[in-house]
């Protein structure tokens, strides 16, 4: 009886065309997006020329050599070879906040020297997020340090 249903569904069937179906990625057209759009940046490939007459190039400076920070570079390179021996190299670097002035440490370290240096001025009244920001940072780093440094082994 099998034979039956299968022969009267054959009888009846016919396969689905899908005519949207396209054969070749050339021959599909793009669905429209932002539909009223128009783009203000230049997208197609070489900037323009205007007609006939040269874009503007400017005029060629070079650049002077003997500027003050340029002629000055690196002067207190060899201060502690080369000079008497009273000025110590961490004393020459003057544009360096005094908290990071010869820290030779972890940000930890940093900050520890820098809330001790704000703690006498006016920075906790006049600046309090910036103060809990580095309270919050220390209070993080120095349970960071605690939980991941690792100390001496045990003599087991």
């Amino acid at each position: 009886m099998s034979w039956l249903g299968s022969s009267v569904l054959n009888a009846f069937w016919k396969p689905s065309v899908n005519l949207v179906r396209t054969r070749y990625h050339a021959d599909k057209t793009r669905l429209v997006r932002r539909y009223g759009y128009e783009e203000k940046i230049w997208s197609g490939g070489l900037l323009p020329r205007s007609q006939g007459k040269a874009l503007p190039v400017p005029e060629y400076r070079p650049a002077n050599a003997w500027t003050e920070r340029k002629a000055l570079f690196g002067q207190n390179d060899y201060i502690d070879i080369l000079g008497p021996g009273n000025l110590h190299p961490v004393k020459t670097l003057y544009n360096v906040p005094s908290w990071i002035r010869g820290v030779s440490g972890q940000e930890y370290h940093i900050l520890l020297r820098k809330k001790k240096m704000w703690a006498n001025t006016h920075t906790p009244t006049t600046r309090p997020t910036k103060w809990k920001e580095i309270e919050k940072r220390m209070s993080f780093l120095y349970r960071r340090l605690n939980r991941k440094t690792k100390t001496g082994q045990s003599p087991d």
